[in-house]
This record gives structure tokens, sequence and C-alpha cells, in this order.
């Protein structure tokens, strides 16, 4: 498993690397980047997610294990951030950046490593994944940018940060037509197809462009409590719930991609929009994505004493 592993984040290092050189040489305009990022969020991964539910073979997929396993253990993980909050030296703000770390995660990264090692069964496990703890998450962290950010929000404000997500909502209508077993016409799904395999490796470019370690060295407890946070207490709260739900194989092999997948970039832009530590925002996900090189096969190998991958 660890070889498959390795060889899996073999390209994903490769195009987050070709992304990081892209920008730092000024191939492109700085303002491509951006808008990458938007059309990758907003239009090729929902497509990739929608065309992946709605064709899967979903009733051979522990989906309501999955579901529940991923929930749960983000809800623990979240509880224990919120718990420690008192023993961090940090503002409102800077907490937000420290939750957003410890629980968000980087869609383009697990949906390609699920692909490369269970093909399109990896992808409808990925869209499940998403499916589940996208709106999670983003519940979670609008409740604490609520509560600690500079920017208060109601209650309308945060229904329409959950319901407007479109990886929610593509998610979503891809279970609908899944579940009332309507086809794609045949001129559409070639076409969304298409559309979601270029948001892979564009998803995968934009990640590498956004990287900033200059300011990571101001804020090591932040850093560091995040990751650990990420790393180590999300995973093993996955495992432990997992023996509970009964989950198991790919399924959960896949559950455990997601949840120690570094912090997505989206969570730098959530952190603008919401009152909270942008800068530090930043140097927690440039860390972490670099961690995630070891950290990923590391945890899948040491979980494997544990439980059966």
């Amino acid at each position: 498993m660890s070889g498959a592993v390795l060889l899996a984040l073999l390209p994903v290092v490769v195009l987050i690397a070709l992304g990081l050189l892209l920008r730092r040489r000024r191939f492109v305009e700085d303002g491509f980047w951006p808008q990458a990022e938007r059309l990758g969020y907003f239009v090729l991964l929902p497509c990739l997610f929608f065309r992946g539910l709605a064709t899967a073979r979903i009733e051979a997929l522990p989906v309501g294990e999955l579901a529940l396993t991923l929930i749960l253990s983000t809800v623990i993980v979240a509880a224990l951030v919120v718990a420690l909050r008192p023993l961090m030296n940090v503002d409102g703000p800077a907490f937000t950046s420290v939750f957003q770390g410890s629980v968000r995660f980087n869609n383009y990264v697990g949906v390609t490593l699920a692909g490369s090692l269970f093909g399109a069964q990896g992808i409808a496990l990925a869209a499940i994944c998403n499916a589940a703890i996208v709106p999670t998450v983003n519940v979670l962290c609008v409740l604490v940018f609520a509560r600690h950010g500079s920017a208060k929000l109601t209650g309308r404000g945060i229904l329409k940060q959950v319901a407007t997500n479109p990886l929610v909502t593509s998610s979503l209508a891809g279970l609908a037509f899944q579940m009332l077993g309507l086809g794609l016409p045949p001129g559409l799904e070639p076409a969304m197809k298409a559309l979601g395999a270029a948001s892979l490796p564009l998803g995968l470019l934009c990640i590498g462009a956004a990287l900033e370690f200059g300011a990571v060295r101001q804020w090591l407890g932040p850093v560091a409590s995040s990751s650990l946070m990420k790393f180590l207490a999300m995973p093993v709260a996955t495992v432990l719930v997992a023996m509970l739900t009964g989950l198991k194989g790919p399924a959960l092999t896949t559950a455990l991609f997601f949840q120690v997948l570094p912090t997505a970039s989206s969570a730098y832009i959530m952190a603008r929009q919401l009152g909270g530590d942008a800068p530090l925002m930043a140097g927690i996900t440039a860390t972490q994505t670099v961690l995630a090189l070891v950290a990923i096969p590391l945890v899948l190998v040491g979980l494997t004493a544990v439980v059966h991958l």
C-alpha cells in the first residue's frame, strides 16, 4: 500500500512543483491564477463530482458508513480544537486560521489520490467524501468565524455560505440523479467528463502557484498546532470511528486520504472574506502542503498495523 501511495503522490508533487515554478518564472500573468482557481472551484470540480456520483454504481459503495465516519471524526476534532483554544496564545482571527487548518482539506489532492489508486470507484468514493464533509466543514468553519472572526455573520449568512457552495450542490445533485435513476444525455456526459478531468491538473497547478513560505517562521506555534490536529488527531479519530461504523477496504483508505489532506487554498480566500488572519492562513496552507508529502504515506503505513486497509 505504501508503494502505491507514493506512486499516486508523485504526479501530485510534480504538478504542484510545476505550478510554483510557473508562478515564480511569471510564465503567465499573476492574474491568471485566481481566475483559474475560480474556474476549477465553480465549474470543473463540480462537473467531476456530479458526473462521478450520477454515473457511479453507488449501490456497491458503503455510503452511509463512509459519510458517518467522516462527519463524526470531523466534529470530534473540531470540538477538540475549540476545547484547546484557551491554551493557544492567539487572538480570535488567528484562531479561525488554526481551526481551518485543522479541519479543512484540499479536494484536488484527495480526488487525484483516490482516482489514482481505485479508478472510477475512487472518484465515486471521493465524491461521497465531499458530499459528506464539505458541508460539515463549511458549517463548522463559518460558525467559528461568526464567533471569533472580525467580520460577524448572521444565521442567514451562515446558511448562505453552505447552500451556495458549488461542491455541496454538485455532489447533492449527483446523488439525486443517482437515486432517481436519471441518466446523463449522450452529448452532456462526455463534455462533463472532459471538464472534470481538467479540474485535477489545473487545481494542482494552482496549489503550487499559491504557496508562500516567507512568513511561516512568524507563526510556528499556530502552524504546529493546526498541523498536529490535521495529520495526527484527524486520522486517529477517523480510524476510531471507522471501527465503530465497520468501514473498511478502499472506502476507509479514501476516508483517511481526505482526513489527512493539507488545507485548501480556498481557506485563504475565506479568511480574507470573513475576517480571519489571512497571512497566517497562507503560512499554514504552505507548510501543510509540504508536510503532507511525508505525512500521508506515514499515516497510512502506521494505521495499516491497526486496521486492514
